[in-house]
């Protein structure tokens, strides 16, 4: 039997573990996190931690001590764009990956935007880089639709271009 995964909401106390999940999610190859590991810092998951908790949402998963996934998503801050959840980021650990984790944490995720009011949220907004297929069929399973694209918006490792997608999900 596989191990056993707890999904809870995530507190500023729980940024450590964070920064260690995106660093070690960042070092895999096949990352679809915009910042590589050098770029990783305490203070900037601290500070979209904080613009989350104050009205957005922020789930992460357990594998006991070990923080093995995380998603979050916020309120841009003009009230045009409240009823939207943006700058949605998901890292699942690549010792973790491929159990379901990342799906689990998109449904928490869709959960708790439905509990948010004033406004309630209607819109989850997210990036993807059109070269992550793996990550864009989840998306699309869940039902993320492809909005707009930007051409030779990512650069990555290998030094290609590829385009980054606004996907939406009406909720």
């Amino acid at each position: 039997m596989g191990e056993t995964i707890l999904l809870r909401a995530t507190t500023l106390a729980d940024a450590p573990a964070l920064l260690a999940l995106h660093v070690a999610a960042a070092s895999s190859p096949s990352s679809g996190l915009a910042r590589e590991p050098d770029e990783m810092a305490l203070e900037h998951i601290e500070a979209a931690l904080a613009k989350c908790l104050d009205g957005g949402v922020a789930i992460s998963a357990w594998a006991g001590e070990t923080c093995a996934g995380d998603i979050h998503a916020s309120r841009l801050g003009p009230r045009q764009f409240a009823h939207n959840l943006m700058d949605l980021t998901v890292a699942v650990h690549p010792d973790h990956q491929g159990k379901g984790i990342g799906a689990r944490l998109f449904e928490a995720l869709f959960v708790q935007a439905r509990l948010l009011t004033n406004p309630a949220i209607e819109r989850i907004e997210l990036m993807c880089s059109e070269s992550n297929a793996h990550a864009l069929g989840l998306y699309q399973r869940l039902g993320f639709q492809i909005e707009g694209r930007f051409p030779g918006r990512i650069r990555p490792r290998d030094g290609s271009l590829h385009a980054d997608l606004a996907m939406a999900k009406v909720l």
